[in-house]
């Protein structure tokens, strides 16, 4: 089973054990398989990496703590939307965690439907998270599977370039980019120039700030609209 395939787990991380297991009884009431650390260090040493879900985690860990191991975390590229949980409400803390990307700051105990809440919320987050990093993955794939032609040309048309203009400046004659264009489309399954724009932006190839209007002028949209 794939990684993205796999149900979204919430990670317990707590020296407390009897924490532990009553937040993960609860979460699984709701539906939530959990998954229980001791430690930071013993989380990093089981280390889940891409599975999708969330780490509730307290703040006071002994060894490394919470906001060590939210750090570790960001700097290795690990991306698990984090609700913290505290004993004392420290709030200097709580707004450090918050600045660092916490979903939330929880003081312990915790109401069951406030925790619930804010897994859900985490859950969520990482779900949006996962699916625009998927959504750029398949995009780059696309533009991957033109060829350097293919790619002059989308970037001639993101710069905002009229057919018989990119045919100049590539040395081709028209019928030859309307064709290069056409295959683009469909290659990169884009429905209409907008939209191959739009994608172009997401690639980070330089657009042109022209209109929409402009882009569909008629006698210029030789492309298939799918």
């Amino acid at each position: 089973m794939s990684h993205e395939a796999m149900p979204p787990t919430v990670f317990l991380v707590d020296d407390d054990p009897q924490v532990t297991k009553a937040l993960a009884r609860l979460l699984r009431e709701h539906g939530l398989p959990t998954a229980e650390f001791a430690t930071a260090e013993d989380f990093m040493s089981r280390l889940p990496l891409g599975v999708p879900g969330c780490l509730v985690l307290d703040i006071a860990l002994p060894g490394i703590d919470g906001l060590s191991l939210q750090r570790h975390l960001a700097e290795q590229g690990q991306s698990w939307p984090v609700v913290f949980l505290t004993g004392n409400g420290d709030i200097p803390l709580s707004v450090k965690a918050m600045k660092a990307g916490a979903v939330d700051f929880l003081t312990k105990p915790v109401p069951a439907l406030t925790l619930v809440a804010a897994v859900t919320s985490a859950l969520e987050r990482d779900a949006e998270a996962r699916r625009i990093l998927h959504l750029q993955s398949e995009l780059s794939r696309r533009h991957a599977s033109l060829t350097r032609r293919e790619r002059q040309v989308l970037e001639c048309l993101a710069q905002g370039k009229r057919n018989k203009q990119i045919a100049a400046e590539l040395g081709i004659v028209e019928p030859t980019v309307k064709f290069h264009r056409a295959r683009i489309m469909e290659r990169m399954c884009a429905r209409n120039l907008a939209e191959l724009m739009h994608m172009a932006a997401r690639l980070a190839l330089p657009v042109a700030t022209v209109q929409t209007s402009r882009l569909d002028a008629p006698g210029d949209a030789d492309y298939p609209k799918g």
